[in-house]
């Protein structure tokens, strides 16, 4: 394989094989850019060539997340994108209706994560498993996911849960930092190793918030406290304190600058992690106090004090082992920080108490050099991992939530990564073994269950081989014989053993074995076991030893003298731990190693997760150095094999990834019939929900075989597509299968149904909107002719009504105007009878008067009621002429009819008697009249706007009496 290095090749073949990759590009020109390519299952072909290529493209472009099938790869960018993990892209990815078109991201698998915990058919806990070697970025990718919960999870609806949740997210994201303060440090591939495995499980309620969560711990490197390999650190806390104290502090803890300690090697390295204030900060957020933070700062110092004391190896053996000169003042500074007496310090560092006899008698030996180093390491490990176990109880003790108050919870697992180191030993072994376990449980979840699920469904499947672990387990966990069994075994022994003859004894009773090896030119006794990852030598000296774990019971006693209030907390005075690190011989029980405490917890994570459903991030390390923009093919495809991301790449593009069972794809997909061609009547399948009751599932099964088929043939695109589990497979691959119980198929398949679908949905549509729009349209139309009809009813009801006022105000004027017009006529002939009485001479005649015979008496009362009409017609210049004009002015005067002669009248173009009858045309009326005899004579009716103009406006001007 060529390494490659910023995309470059190197080697002889290097111009050959970029031809050949420009050939092969040539070839596949439909296919898109690689670095455009967010699934590996995508690539064409499916190699292992393409594979890197394409992670490759992708990461030189700053793309660090594919999807890998049911697996997330990460690829560790090693420089700070802040853009790619911020609160909006959060928000983006939560408020997405479909995260999975999005870019693949971890907030995919989070957000994933999330809505199945939300779904209200069938909730369940769900569980995400980061792994990768160390340095690939798995604690940054836990960090980055417990900030998303936190952001998304935390949606209150009142003020006082917001103050809760908010309290809530602070502590569980202020875990973070005091954990890798105490738990990782900077080792040979990481300058931030997780030191311990931690599953972090964040507990949600009913309304799917975040109401609290739960730590869990697993395999503490407690050795790191007190030995360091080459180039590599202690814990981050002891540089913080070392670095981050102030001048106080400094004073108090005995830590002054520039001192050096023989346990924390490689000072002058800076890194980011050594940031104190933020370690002190979240302490402070997780209610650890001020004053219980610099105890615990001050026990540390009094660690590193501790690691100074160095002894003289004494000729005489009877004689305890001296101090050295330059350790006397860090055994008198350590005892001062632990608040432990001097003198029994030493006394138990450099004498061991031994109990024997029945009747246990105490003798007390003086302990070689090399004792009494080992003395003062338990001493400094027992103290540091009884403090992270504290720190642990502390934080679930503040984040966790009662359990009548979450029902779910989703579970992040931050588990060390596969380690190979020049010299590996039982952490090693332990770190490797809980690797191969999540290996095991991903073959298991994945590969192994999705290729026998397609034999029970009777797929003929070429199924593809993968790497199966079981193997390797069955060498470190097996029974009755295992390394984990035979390091047991030597612990219970209670003999001396050289490396040697474990080596020799392990190698002969598990010779069998596949995965057991040895390597003949090694000078240190070692055995290799050979993981999925790769070969490991593991070195035997010691691994006996640190399997015990002893603890000497003389020094939990001088702890639990100590007058510090952390370490009286930490060292409790309990008879039954007494009693169980003082057995007598008879009632001794088995010590619990460290192998069999490690093997519970770690069964009882599998069980966690086994209860729930797993999504899986891989993360990958691009190169060894820590170099952003640089990768290392050869480097990545060690880390591809070694956690089976190619064979789940290989099974995913060949097979079916999309699987549904018979009756959801029948009532999903059952209208895609419409699209067939009508046939002739037959025998029509009994619809799905009809008497489900009575059939037997076989029948059932029977009866949907049909409809299968018919939808199936309106894909006939599709090679294979209506292939059943009893008909026979034709020669092409086909796209999609029917097994027993359920329907296999593509992406591609279900592309096309999907979009089959989505054309009979549109057609519907269609003939819905059309029947919408004609019933619309025919209801508008009715709406319309029925306010017609309303309109002309109300109209014609309206002019009936504003006819029938007219018609009473008409009548009730007419019957007023007559019986004004009767009472007029009435008071006329009245006055006038009145003014014939007086009036007896006769005025002398004129050519234009006109006496009034008896016999034509009868005219007035004839014409009385037409009076107003009259005195027009007598002043108009045509019309009547002669004795009927006359005839008319005198009736229209009402004259008395007994003495017609007395007056004489003259009409206006005479110029005698009335001079003037006329109407004003226009203007405003002025009256120029001179009193009537006739009382009454110069009253009319009211005026009418349409009478003719004058009528309403009569001059009467008297200018003489005519002469009889």
């Amino acid at each position: 394989m060529l390494q490659q290095v910023n995309g470059h090749s190197s080697g002889p073949d290097a111009h050959g094989g970029k031809a050949l990759r420009e050939d092969l590009q040539e070839f596949l020109g439909q296919e898109a850019p690689l670095h455009l390519l967010d699934d590996l299952t995508k690539v064409n072909p499916v190699t292992l060539e393409t594979v890197l290529r394409c992670l490759q493209a992708r990461y030189m472009a700053d793309t660090f997340y594919t999807n890998a099938g049911c697996t997330l790869v990460a690829l560790n960018p090693f420089k700070p994108v802040p853009q790619l993990y911020s609160p909006d892209l959060m928000k983006e990815y939560h408020a997405a209706p479909q995260p999975q078109k999005l870019k693949p991201h971890i907030f995919t698998v989070g957000e994933q994560t999330y809505r199945n915990v939300k779904s209200l058919i069938q909730p369940v806990n769900q569980s995400i498993v980061v792994s990768g070697e160390s340095g690939a970025g798995k604690t940054w990718t836990s960090r980055c996911l417990m900030k998303f919960y936190a952001v998304v999870a935390a949606s209150p609806t009142s003020w006082e849960s917001h103050k809760i949740a908010e309290r809530i997210e602070q502590r569980i994201l202020n875990s973070n930092p005091v954990m890798e303060a105490f738990g990782n440090a900077c080792t040979l591939r990481n300058n931030n190793s997780s030191r311990f495995g931690k599953f972090i499980q964040l507990q949600m309620n009913r309304a799917h918030q975040m109401t609290g969560a739960a730590v869990q711990t697993y395999l503490l490197e407690k050795t790191r406290v007190a030995c360091q390999a080459s180039n590599e650190r202690n814990f981050h806390i002891f540089y913080q304190i070392c670095k981050g104290a102030s001048a106080d502090e400094r004073l108090r803890w005995h830590l002054p600058e520039g001192a050096a300690f023989s346990w924390l090697p490689n000072p002058e390295r800076t890194l980011e992690e050594d940031c104190f204030e933020v370690t002190r900060e979240a302490m402070l957020h997780l209610g650890i106090g001020t004053l219980t933070q610099n105890n615990i700062f001050k026990v540390l110092a009094g660690l590193l004090h501790l690691g100074n004391v160095r002894f003289a190896d004494c000729e005489d053996e009877a004689q305890p082992c001296q101090l050295m000169d330059d350790a006397k003042g860090s055994v008198r500074t350590s005892a001062s920080l632990l608040w432990l007496p001097e003198d029994p310090l030493l006394e138990t560092l450099r004498i061991r108490t031994i109990r024997a006899g029945r009747q246990q008698q105490v003798f007390r030996k003086p302990c070689s050099l090399a004792e009494c180093d080992t003395r003062r390491d338990c001493l400094a490990k027992l103290i540091y991992a009884r403090l992270f176990d504290w720190l642990v109880s502390v934080i679930n003790s503040s984040i966790y939530a009662a359990p009548d108050s979450w029902t779910t919870f989703i579970g992040l697992l931050d588990v060390y990564g596969f380690e190979s180191f020049p010299d590996n030993s039982l952490e090693q072994l332990c770190i490797n073994y809980a690797n191969e376990k999540l290996q095991q449980h991903f073959v298991a979840h994945y590969l192994r269950a999705q290729q026998e699920e397609y034999a029970l469904e009777g797929l003929e499947w070429s199924f593809v081989n993968y790497q199966d672990n079981q193997t390797c387990l069955d060498l470190i966990e097996g029974t009755p014989i295992s390394i984990c069994s035979l390091l047991n075994e030597e612990c219970r022994l209670n003999r001396p053993s050289s490396a040697a003859q474990l080596q020799t004894r392990i190698e002969s009773a598990l010779a069998g074995s596949p995965c057991l090896g040895h390597n003949k030119l090694s000078r240190e006794p070692s055995f290799i076991v050979v993981h999925y990852a790769g070969p490991v030598r593991y070195h035997t000296a010691g691994l006996v030893e640190k399997n015990k774990d002893p603890v000497p019971p003389e020094l939990t006693r001088l702890l639990q003298q100590s007058e510090d209030p952390l370490l009286k907390v930490l060292f409790p005075t309990d008879p039954e731990e007494k009693s169980q690190e003082e057995p007598s011989g008879k009632s001794r029980t088995p010590v619990l190693t460290v192998v069999s405490r490690f093997k519970a917890s770690l069964e009882q994570l599998l069980q966690v997760l086994h209860s729930t459903t797993p999504h899986y991030i891989r993360c990958i390390k691009p190169n060894s150095k820590g170099q952003a923009q640089t990768f290392l093919r050869e480097e990545v495809l060690s880390q591809l094999e070694a956690c089976g991301l190619v064979e789940t790449i290989h099974i995913s593009a060949a097979g079916f990834p999309i699987r549904v069972s018979h009756r959801n794809f029948v009532e999903r997909y059952a209208l895609l019939r419409r699209l067939r061609p009508p046939t002739a009547p037959g025998p029509q399948s009994p619809p799905l929900n009809e008497g489900r009751s009575e059939w037997s599932p076989q029948a059932a099964e029977a009866a949907l075989q049909p409809l299968l088929q018919d939808i199936l043939r309106t894909l006939p695109a599709l090679p294979g597509a209506a292939a059943t589990s009893g008909d026979p497979v034709e020669a092409t691959p086909a796209t999609v299968h029917c097994g027993r119980t359920k329907v296999f198929m593509t992406d591609s398949t279900l592309e096309l149904l999907e979009r089959r679908r989505a054309q009979v949905l549109e057609q519907c549509a269609r003939c819905i909107q059309a029947g919408w729009r004609r019933h619309r349209h025919r209801r508008q139309e009715r709406q319309r002719q029925a306010a017609v009809l309303i309109q002309a009813a109300i109209r014609s009801w309206l002019t009936r009504k504003h006819v029938q006022r007219l018609h009473t105000a008409a009548t009730v004027i007419k019957r007023a105007w007559q019986k004004w017009r009767t009472r007029m006529a009435f008071l006329a002939s009245k006055e006038l009878d009145g003014v014939e009485e007086k009036h007896l001479f006769q005025a002398p005649g004129s050519p234009s008067s006109f006496p009034l015979p008896q016999a034509q008496s009868w005219l007035p009362g004839a014409i009385i009621r037409l009076w107003p009409l009259g005195l027009v017609l007598a002043n108009a210049a045509v019309g009547v002429h002669g004795f009927q004009r006359k005839l008319v002015v005198w009736a229209c005067l009402q004259l008395p009819t007994s003495s017609p002669r007395s007056y004489t009248v003259q009409t206006a173009q005479e110029q005698d008697g009335v001079t003037s009858i006329r109407a004003l045309p226009q203007g405003s009326i002025k009256f120029h009249c001179r009193k009537s005899p006739l009382r009454y004579a110069d009253i009319c009716p009211e005026p009418s706007s349409d009478s003719v103009t004058g009528f309403n406006q009569i001059l009467l001007e008297r200018h003489r009496l005519g002469h009889v």
